[in-house]
Parts: C-alpha cells; sequence; structure tokens
C-alpha cells in the first residue's frame, strides 16, 4: 500500500472540472555556506607632512585646508590646496582650529593661552 500524498485540489464551478496539481517536492537539504575570506586590511592613507616630524599630536582638514601640529618640534604644518606651509609654534600648545570664513581661509587655532591667530606665528616656509 503506498502512502497518500497530499495534494491540492482546484474546483472550477463552470465546467465542473477537477484538477489534482502534482504534490510539492521535499526540499533538497541545504549546502552548507563556505567561508568567507578575510578581508584585507585598509591601507592608511600617507601623511601629507615630512615623515621626520613624526606623528602630530593632532591634525585635521576642512574646505581644502589641513593642519597639523607637532609639539616636540614645535611645528605647525598648514596645507592649503596642496601648498604647504611650515609655522613655528613657539610656546603655544595647539589643540584645535577653528575656520573663521570658509571663503577667506582664515585659521585661529586654540592652545592652553587660547586663540591664536595663524599671522601671529613665525612661517618658516
Amino acid at each position: 500500500m503506498q502512502p497518500f500524498l497530499s495534494c491540492r485540489v482546484l474546483l472550477s464551478l463552470d465546467r465542473q472540472e477537477v484538477r489534482a496539481m502534482e504534490p510539492m517536492k521535499p526540499m533538497e537539504p541545504m549546502k552548507p555556506m563556505e567561508p568567507m575570506k578575510p578581508m584585507e586590511p585598509m591601507k592608511g592613507m600617507e601623511p601629507w607632512w615630512p615623515k621626520d616630524l613624526g606623528e602630530p599630536a593632532t591634525s585635521g582638514a576642512q574646505n581644502g585646508m589641513k593642519y597639523a601640529f607637532f609639539p616636540d618640534k614645535r611645528r605647525l604644518l598648514i596645507d592649503r590646496d596642496g601648498q604647504v606651509s611650515t609655522y613655528d609654534s613657539g610656546d603655544h600648545r595647539i589643540g584645535g582650529v577653528a575656520q573663521a570664513d570658509g571663503t577667506a581661509k582664515t585659521l585661529t587655532f586654540t592652545s592652553q593661552d587660547g586663540d591664536v591667530d595663524l599671522g601671529a606665528l613665525k612661517k618658516l616656509g
């Protein structure tokens, strides 16, 4: 004796037709997923400042301008559209920057003594 297979039946009242549909087939067993390949480490950006300065204590970028401060070397570097300028930061310990006007590209830095205008620092190159 064969087991009874479940099926769906459609009734059409117009023609009094009865149709038996083929029973659903069982799902195939799932195959195990292949393990994912490990991600390659992302390559960091090359620093835009000279390597002999080491790592900056603080750095940032805004509106096409970048800055990096190196307290051990007493240097503040500013990159304006690819043109890098170096300043002697003196005794200032630069901790942040404020861009007063994005179109004029003027910068004011904050230090332990308050705000420091970039024009007040000695430009070295």
